[in-house]
């Protein structure tokens, strides 16, 4: 108590002490030409008070001491300016980049894309208009380093460097999406990102922010549900697209209105499809041939069935923005029908082949995805000599999603998760940095046949720091994060005996629950620094330790998991002579050391962003197959007493591993009409023990992209090899290498007052036929066929 008392006195004497103006520095931001740029942004570095350039790139800002003017222009490279605490007048001259700068929210200490020591990509823009898809997945898969899971085009997740699932934080403005696409792949995830101002994809582990679940990387979604700039006038935008590979429609619209620093938003979506269309490829077979029938041909398909969606969106936000106070809510709603391909049936006759006949389209499965998410945002500016801001932001998520089968609900799935994440930004000495408290508690449930993961109640309580300090033209950065991770659950032991599952259906037993309770401690540290060696040149190095608990999925699954047509046990389960026991009591941490080297180029006509990385593993979850067979009416058996309808039986268990691969995006400026871009990347996944390589690490890819301007027209053409991926697992097949070229057109018009553009956008020209390694149902799903798109989007 004495502790807490002199830090509470401390934060009061820093909230009510007032800081006194020592100086006024005025100046003129001008480019190379000596030319004004304006609405150029300066602040001082720490602090949050900023102005903007005039007309004439002229600005005045008050000093309370030494320190440093950081100047900053989209598309321009950051100018930082020692000054000394006294009167006096800069003049700053700022250097055109060769790629877009932005800032990334998901760094938390106002980092634009090219000061991050982390490696980063970010959509926005009409880059990100062109390029968004149903899914976060399909949208960022042509970024260098990250690929899609890919169970149809409507449920695709991102991978990060060999990462997904629950490595991978998937963030909607800095709080977690709270959806149950990390319980399986089959399972989408919610945010759209045609509603998206911009995402960011932070590659590495990015614990000391979001938590463990981010071992792996984070992709953080932002819109501008809560605004937190003042808006003057009513605006907004409206798009309508056309895909013909799926006979697809998707309105969108956004409207932002505001006055005397009260502010409102709204934006809503509206897709419609039909399963989409493929090269013709030939379908896996699903039974062997009995004794005495002829070899039949192989059935051939031109589309994958139960790949439709229907989907709609609307988010409401409001704010007060005052010169201290920020004050915002919002609520979103998602309704989402969509189909579920490949999923079957295991133990039920089917009268008619899938796809055929009334009798089959009833029988067809599809998910009913509804989730309402409330978030609210606070931030306080101080304007204090060392306090510079307090921020809030919480959330809370109601989650369902619904199987449905043969009309009827099957498994249910649910999910309410409530956050919340303080922040205070302050500066001491030299050092800036952010101090916060980040609390989750996640009630997940699931309710049906297909419920291979029991109810549980995950809560996670953490204290994160992260400082920095810039030396000459090196900035250095350190982190820590400390995290209480708790999981609860009810586990029954009626479902660890299905080897007597003939028994259970003659005598019912009543079933034993077994209470269980798990407690982690956490411990994440970084350090990283970026030296800007020259102009528009830099070298970043990082290094970092996470910490990961299992999730409920990962430790105490044990049933069937229809999407992936497996029988699933969790690291708390033991198979010992036919029989599954329940023993949790040796689950250790998933422990990552990564290392990070990054060389950038971004000034001037050639540039480019070259990053290498090696990630050192202990106790990496994943599934081996354990030989063993299961099946409704036998339960487990060996591999050599196989029946027809009997599932693998995969078991998560946990082995050291390395991972390890370089990604870069090479540029160069052939004209001011003209630019190429070369991009590639390459991820090794193996277990250390036996060198024996992870399942389903996607495949290396190599592209290239022309972007040309000429008058009102933008056009681009995109090439991307996806290489044979033979580095498999013993119980997965090799993956072909296939190509995809695309193309889009882009059409300014001039209406006046409203910003309108044409487009058309065609994907894989040639109509290549091509399988996903990292998805699951690769086999049965490959990627669509030549797909026109077709829209109009206007902003006034």
């Amino acid at each position: 108590m004495k502790q807490f008392s002199i830090i509470s006195s401390a934060v009061a004497a820093a909230l009510f002490s007032q800081s006194s103006i020592a100086a006024v520095i005025t100046g003129q931001v001008v480019d190379k030409n000596q030319q004004p740029v304006v609405n150029a942004q300066v602040h001082v570095h720490g602090k949050s008070q900023a102005v903007m350039t005039d007309a004439q790139g002229e600005f005045k800002i008050d000093v309370d001491s030494k320190g440093q003017l950081h100047v900053s222009k989209d598309n321009f490279i950051d100018k930082r300016v020692d000054i000394n605490g006294d009167d006096q007048s800069v003049v700053v001259t700022l250097t055109p980049t060769s790629v877009e700068t932005v800032v990334v929210y998901a760094s938390a200490l106002h980092k634009n894309s090219l000061e991050m020591i982390s490696p980063v990509n970010v959509l926005s823009g009409d880059n990100l208009k062109n390029k968004a898809k149903p899914t976060l997945g399909e949208t960022l898969k042509g970024l260098p380093g990250v690929n899609a899971s890919y169970f149809g085009p409507v449920s695709s997740s991102p991978i990060i460097r060999g990462l997904d699932g629950p490595r991978v934080k998937i963030t909607q403005n800095g709080l977690d999406s709270s959806d149950a696409s990390r319980i399986g792949p089959d399972h989408a995830t919610s945010n759209d990102s045609l509603a998206a101002e911009q995402i960011e994809v932070l590659r590495g582990p990015a614990t000391l922010l979001y938590g463990s679940g981010a071992i792996g990387g984070v992709v953080n979604v932002v819109d501008n549900r809560i605004p937190t700039d003042n808006i003057e006038t009513l605006t907004g935008a409206a798009q309508y697209t056309h895909d013909t590979v799926s006979n697809t429609n998707t309105y969108a619209a956004k409207l932002e209105t505001g006055n005397n620093g009260f502010n409102f938003h709204f934006d809503g979506t509206k897709r419609t499809g039909d399963d989409y269309k493929t090269p013709t490829f030939e379908l896996p077979e699903e039974h062997e041939e009995h004794e005495g029938e002829e070899h039949a041909e192989h059935e051939t398909a031109n589309s994958v069935e139960n790949t439709f969606i229907d989907s709609q969106t609307v988010n409401f936000g409001t704010s007060y923005v005052g010169e201290h106070l920020t004050l915002g809510v919002s609520y979103g709603r998602i309704e989402t029908d969509y189909g579920i391909p490949a999923h079957e049936h295991h133990g039920h006759a089917h009268e008619e082949e899938a796809g055929h006949g009334e009798e089959a389209h009833e029988e067809s499965v599809f998910a009913q995805l509804e989730q309402d998410r409330w978030q609210g945002y606070m931030s306080y500016a101080l304007h204090n000599n060392w306090i510079e801001n307090i921020s809030l932001r919480v959330g809370y998520t109601d989650y369902k999603h619904a199987e449905i089968e043969d009309g009827e609900v099957g498994t249910v799935f649910s999910n309410k998760t409530t956050e919340a994440r303080a922040t205070v930004e302050h500066k001491l000495g030299l050092w800036h940095g952010m101090a916060g408290y980040h609390y989750t508690e996640s009630d997940y449930d699931a309710d049906g046949e297909e419920a291979f993961t029991p109810a549980s109640v995950t809560k996670s309580n953490a204290l994160f720091l992260l400082e920095e300090k810039q030396f000459g033209d090196v900035t250095v950065e350190l982190g820590a994060r400390i995290e209480d991770y708790q999981i609860d659950s009810a586990v029954t032991m009626a479902e660890h005996h299905h080897d007597h599952a003939e028994e259970a259906h003659d005598e019912e037993e009543e079933a034993e629950t077994i209470n269980y309770s798990a407690d982690f401690t956490n411990l994440s540290l970084s350090a990283g620094a970026i030296w800007q060696y020259q102009e528009g040149q830099s070298v970043a190095l990082s290094v970092s330790h996470s910490e990961r608990a299992p999730l409920s999925a990962e430790s105490l699954s044990n049933g069937v998991h229809i999407a992936t047509g497996t029988y699933e046990l969790g690291l708390g389960y033991h198979i010992e002579e036919g029989e599954i026991h329940f023993e949790p009591e040796d689950i250790k941490q998933e422990t990552a050391t990564n290392f990070d080297l990054s060389f950038r180029r971004f000034i001037g006509d050639f540039g480019y962003t070259i990053n290498f990385f090696y990630n050192d593993i202990e106790n990496f979850y994943y599934q081996q197959n354990t030989g063993y067979f299961f099946d409704e009416e036998h339960g487990l058996e060996m591999a050599e007493e196989v029946h027809d309808d009997a599932m693998a039986v995969y078991q998560f268990t946990s082995k050291d591993a390395k991972l390890y691969g370089l990604e870069f995006d090479v540029h160069y400026q052939v004209s001011p009409s003209t630019l190429v871009k070369v991009f590639g990347d390459s991820t090794t996944a193996k277990l250390k023990d036996d060198n024996n390589y992870l399942p389903r690490i996607p495949a290396n890819k190599l592209g290239s992209e022309l972007q040309y301007t000429v008058s009102d027209w933008q056009f681009s053409l995109t090439g991307t090899h996806y290489f044979e991926q033979s580095d498999i697992t013993a119980y997965e097949t090799k993956t072909e290498g296939y190509t995809l070229f695309d193309a889009s057109a882009n059409y300014q018009l001039d209406l006046g007052p409203v910003d309108t553009q044409l487009y058309i956008n065609v994907d894989n020209i040639t109509d290549e036929l091509g399988f996903v390694h990292s998805s699951f149902i690769k086999e049965k799903a490959p990627l669509p066929g030549r797909n026109f798109s077709l829209g109009i989007r206007g902003y006034f």
